[in-house]
């Protein structure tokens, strides 16, 4: 069994990496289990356990099987706090591991390498508790039908939260007398499973639907600390997106405000990493104060994504300094030397959660000297008492002070915290999650012209090409450490092809869109279902009793919305009807369900925003590359959600083709013409 303080660090996983593995016996022998056979840093983290864990697959299955056996299942993933907590607590201890031996057959699953799996038995989760989150716990039989779920368990039971080794104990005594009821309900609840997964059809609506999400959104607006609902509160940048779209069609400013204070409190807060910058995934408070300390790639690149949009709606230069700073974050910390970009970092350092991030007042006063350790203390709110466990989570108590000194402050203070150990970085490459990134740093590159987002972005798409498509051209999920095998799922192949359509939209490169087309075609092929809807999961990578589908957005947007989106923009890039009907059709396999709740599908919404229009078309014809680029970089600086920028075939002097209300204005001749159409055209 490892040692406490290593059970999250980078080197154990390097270590584990390193095992001669074909010296060892298909059991992992004496020092491993089965998930020493595998890539995931997660399932490497569990690889020592002296559970016997499978990876999920059909050896398990049959396993469970032949031994007469239910299976545990546990999905977590390899930053996730309370999943570190269950492993030191319950999965390192031989006692556990004893009554799980006895009692089932344990699999374990990273969730972030098969969302499949993870959405299937979350939802199962919530049917059957009403509740859910990880580390997901879930018994079942080995025709994979689910009986019972939780979340953290402590070893034993204590303050009311049932305990591992009695829920072992007695679910051993169940499966001998009384299986047939624990089939019963599996059974039912594969019922409730496939009802819950067939998605209500109906007609694309009107705009009524946009302005009634518009209105239940603004209702949840938190005036005071801003953000939406209470604690724990999440980033949404889904929120924004769609409020920025609405402010568009309707102009009322008040939209825009919502978005720029949210991203101002939030930039303000704890759940920002006011030294290294990027934000941690959620605030435990209303006030953005305490954070959960880990660190998503998902939500650097979607945040930055919105705070470019905001950036463009309002034109005030905060969110545009705000996104700058997540993706200097990303290009430091979570770039990968062969392009592309790393999953995530831990919340927890040295044992313990949030370690890398807190500050005592001595320590300022040490660092800064008296006089500067005092100023720094006071701008970030650092008192003798902590606001954390007796240290400091740094914030910014005046949101709106900008102070000339705080950038010295913190180039030293993140200096000298470079020192400490660091958080566990979780170093799979997700080519979904890559996808959202690339898209951000499209969009960034468009507004900004700073070239080196545009490198970084090209690089990352060589590196999916690379290392992310098999020798059929199919799309992997994840790699690492020279691992790629998992067939992608749909989110992959929309948030990589959002990322390609944002990098052609920005350079106005053929690779890019043909990329995309090639992928989106793919995509149809692979994930198509009989209603005009997509699977989440593709036709050729299926092991789950059921395929899924669903148009509701997590923290992420979903990735069947996000296609449909897709799809509608390529087919006005290229004229293309068929895509653009492809597009339709998936939001209708759905609308049923989006009417009926629209916070839930506001990606969709969006995709409808888009829908509707109106369309605003620009073809450029001849012209020198600077000339091109002067058009992209000036239509970036205003927010145009319907835009549709093309590269016409003709060559010579320049010549722009406007065309919006399905209507085309005279072409015009440069680029001061352009301007005053769009700013007529607003």
């Amino acid at each position: 069994m490892t040692d406490s303080t290593d059970f999250t660090s980078q080197d154990r996983i390097v270590r584990l990496l390193k095992i001669d593995r074909t010296s060892l016996p298909p059991d992992g022998g004496p020092g491993f289990n089965r998930l020493i056979f595998t890539s995931s840093p997660y399932l490497l983290q569990h690889a020592e356990n002296p559970v016997g864990w499978y990876p999920w697959g059909e050896e398990a299955f049959a396993a469970a099987r032949a031994a007469d056996k239910p299976i545990f299942l546990s999905i977590g993933y390899a930053t996730c706090h309370w999943c570190h907590v269950m492993e030191h607590e319950s999965f390192e201890d031989a006692e556990v591991a004893a009554v799980l031996k006895r009692s089932c057959i344990a699999i374990k699953v990273d969730r972030e390498e098969r969302p499949d799996i993870d959405e299937h038995y979350m939802l199962a989760a919530q049917l059957l508790s009403g509740g859910g989150g990880w580390p997901l716990t879930i018994l079942m039989t080995a025709d994979k039908e689910a009986f019972f779920a939780a979340t953290y368990l402590p070893k034993r039971s204590h303050g009311g939260r049932l305990g591992l080794i009695e829920l072992m104990e007695r679910l051993s005594e169940l499966w001998d007398s009384e299986r047939s009821k624990i089939l019963e309900n599996g059974a039912t609840l594969n019922a409730a499973l496939q009802q819950h997964c067939t998605p209500a059809a109906g007609d694309l609506p009107d705009e009524k639907i946009l302005e009634t999400a518009t209105r239940q959104l603004t209702e949840l607006y938190d005036h005071r600390n801003h953000g939406f609902g209470g604690a724990p509160k999440f980033p949404m940048p889904i929120y924004h997106l769609f409020l920025l779209r609405a402010y568009q069609r309707h102009r009322q400013p008040e939209l825009c405000r919502i978005v720029t204070e949210t991203l101002t409190a939030m930039a303000a807060g704890g759940i920002y990493d006011q030294l290294g910058f990027g934000f941690h995934r959620y605030s435990v408070d209303a006030q953005w104060l305490v954070p959960h300390f880990e660190k998503m790639l998902y939500d650097q690149a979607l945040i930055a994504f919105a705070a470019f949009e905001t950036f463009q709606s309002s034109g005030e230069p905060r969110p545009l300094q705000l996104a700058g700073e997540i993706l200097t974050y990303v290009l430091r910390d979570l770039a990968a030397p062969a392009g592309g970009f790393y999953a995530a970092e831990d919340a927890d350092s040295e044992g313990e959660e949030g370690t890398f991030y807190l500050w005592d007042q001595a320590e300022l006063i040490e660092l800064l000297g008296p006089t500067e350790g005092e100023g720094a203390g006071r701008y970030w709110g650092v008192t003798p008492g902590g606001n954390f466990e007796g240290r400091n989570i740094l914030h910014r108590p005046d949101a709106a002070s900008d102070w000339p000194a705080a950038a010295s402050w913190r180039e030293r203070l993140l200096r000298e915290r470079s020192q400490r150990p660091r958080p566990l970085r979780d170093e799979k490459i997700l080519s979904g999650w890559n996808g959202l990134t690339i898209a951000a740093l499209g969009r960034g590159f468009a507004i900004t012209g700073k070239k080196e987002w545009r490198a970084v972005a090209v690089a990352a798409v060589a590196s999916i090409r690379s290392r992310l498509v098999d020798s059929h051209g199919r799309l992997l999920r994840s790699a690492h450490a020279g691992v790629a095998a998992i067939p992608a799922f749909l989110e992959d192949y929309a948030f990589y092809v959002w990322g390609l359509i944002e990098l052609h939209q920005a350079t106005l490169q053929e690779e890019f869109l043909d990329d995309a087309l090639q992928l989106s075609r793919e995509m149809l092929r692979l994930f198509a279902a009989p209603n005009g809807g997509l699977y989440s999961v593709g036709s050729d990578a299926d092991d789950l009793p059921l395929r899924m589908q669903s148009a509701v957005d997590g923290v992420i947007p979903s990735g069947l919305t996000v296609a449909a989106l897709n799809l509608l923009r390529l087919g006005a890039i290229c004229e293309d009807e068929t895509l653009s009907a492809a597009g339709a059709g998936i939001l209708r396999s759905q609308m049923g369900s989006i009417q009926q709740q629209p916070l839930s599908h506001l990606f969709a919404l969006c995709a409808l925003d888009f829908l509707h229009g109106p369309p605003l078309e620009i073809t450029l014809h001849g012209g020198t590359a600077d000339q091109q680029d002067a058009i992209v970089y000036s239509c970036a600086q205003r927010f145009l959600p319907n835009l549709v920028l093309r590269r016409g075939r003709r060559e010579g002097e320049l010549q722009i083709n406007v065309c919006t209300e399905r209507s085309c204005r005279p072409p015009l001749a440069d680029l001061a013409g352009l301007e005053a159409l769009l700013d007529q055209l607003r």
